[in-house]
């Protein structure tokens, strides 16, 4: 059995379907992590949603900032953007039980075995991983339980800074920003989640990738996200970063897991 990760397919479901190819993937023996960002910006999301959602078992997918606003758009409580591509899902015959299905799926999903955890964006460095795993669950719960009050006050970019001591609505959205949106912080732990530039240009500012805040409290499995088109295919001992960019005309890539030092596969992709 093979277990390969794979990078932000964001509604390009030709290039899944190449890159499934490509590493000979067999659904009755291999599995598959995605790192979240299922659909939009690109041509084909329901083809996606349906692909991933047919494999069952053999596939785990965590939510990414653009699952999280499909659904708040498709329940009625965000409205679609002008970069976004969601409206052949949107009229799709069987949206509702697409749309169930996301909402089922998990914000982190960790395997103790390979101490490896899979979630898409990043984690803030006072969070151990329990408690990132006990936020997560909290974010879930919510999301499955009433998913209508969870979106009318889940956007903003407050609370920035974690304490055990945030509670409703502000502990849900500070959750959902984290893992899902973010990928800097200041030098207080504070989240800067405005900023979206490779590492290499900001090395003059005072932000810090999450993963490389020297103290931080998650260190002990290596993450496996994406969400950073403009970093691309990273890895070090803490974190594999697989976003690189399909959907801006980049590549979707793949990455096995279980074996070391695997090398990436990935698959060219139209320019977006």
């Amino acid at each position: 059995m093979a277990l390969y990760a794979i990078g932000d397919v964001q509604g390009c479901d030709r290039e899944l379907g190449a890159l499934l190819e490509a590493i000979h993937f067999s659904r009755d023996r291999d599995r598959l992590w995605f790192v979240g960002d299922l659909v939009n910006r690109g041509p084909d999301s329901l083809g996606v949603l349906r692909r991933v959602r047919a494999l069952d078992d053999a596939a785990i997918t965590v939510l990414g900032n653009h699952d999280l606003h499909f659904l708040a758009v498709a329940l009625g409580c965000a409205r679609t953007r002008s970069s976004d591509t969601l409206d052949t899902l949107m009229s799709a015959r069987d949206r509702r039980v697409l749309t169930d299905w996301l909402i089922s799926r998990p914000l982190l999903h960790e395997d103790r075995a390979l101490r490896l955890v899979l979630l898409h964006a990043g984690l803030p460095p006072q969070w151990d991983l329990p408690t990132a795993t006990a936020c997560a669950r909290e974010f879930e719960s919510a999301l499955q339980r009433a998913p209508e009050r969870l979106f009318e006050r889940m956007y903003g970019d407050s609370p920035n800074q974690w304490s055990a001591n945030l509670d409703g609505a502000e502990r849900l959205r500070f959750i959902a920003n984290c893992l899902t949106r973010l990928r800097y912080v200041d030098g207080e732990g504070r989240l800067a989640l405005r900023a979206k530039g490779a590492p290499e240009k900001l090395r003059s500012s005072s932000l810090i990738p999450w993963f490389d805040v020297e103290a931080a409290a998650w260190r002990g499995a290596r993450i496996v996200f994406g969400h950073w088109s403009t970093m691309g295919f990273f890895r070090n001992a803490d974190v594999i970063s697989l976003d690189t960019g399909c959907v801006w005309g980049g590549r979707l890539t793949a990455l096995r897991l279980d074996v070391a030092a695997a090398e990436p596969i990935s698959i060219g992709c139209a320019a977006g």
